[in-house]
């Protein structure tokens, strides 16, 4: 009779297994769920904090949209390794367009005041007048609304925590692209 309290030296122990990571449809629902609180957060502020977004918020509003309903497609079409290649492919550029007008609005916020760009016209005054070049020039290249800081969490302005997600959906869809399973 074998003693249940002594250890077998001849048994091997069990491999170390790994985090089990969420599978690539999951993770795309979970980017769509972010886009659609980070919307909800910036719906919230515009309409019951009467934060009016600037040019470049907006811009990055489009941007997560993008991110959010490129993930959503993929999710939905759930499809084979090349496919999911490509939607995270699609997904990413609308991440690294995020992270670019986010890391600009950032910027722009730590400018010296004799720096910061003059306050023009609205974005809806450029959309009705200007070619979309010329708007979309105009935009990133900001005005003095894009400049002032009217919420700071943790430290972090909004542009900064914007940053800090698009980098974050930046490193998903790169893991997403170059993922094995």
């Amino acid at each position: 009779m074998t003693n249940p309290y002594s250890v077998n030296q001849e048994s091997k122990p069990e491999p170390a297994r790994g985090v089990k990571l969420p599978s690539p449809r999951l993770t795309n629902f979970g980017l769509f769920a972010l886009m659609g609180v980070g919307m909800a957060f910036a719906l919230y502020l515009q309409h019951f904090q009467h934060y009016e977004p600037c040019p470049l918020c907006i811009f990055q509003r489009v941007a997560l949209m993008g991110v959010g309903f490129s993930a959503l497609a993929a999710a939905l079409h759930n499809p084979a390794a090349i496919g999911r290649r490509i939607y995270a492919g699609i997904t990413l550029l609308a991440a690294l367009a995020g992270l670019g007008v986010a890391g600009r609005h950032s910027w722009m916020q730590h400018l010296p005041p004799e720096d910061v760009p003059a306050c023009g016209p609205g974005l809806d005054y450029w959309m009705q007048t200007f070619p979309m070049q010329d708007v979309i020039r105009k935009v990133l290249h900001g005005s003095g609304e894009c400049a002032k800081v009217d919420w700071v969490w943790l430290g972090l302005s909004l542009p900064e925590w914007t940053l800090v997600m698009f980098s974050g959906i930046t490193v998903v869809c790169l893991w997403q692209l170059f993922r094995k399973a």
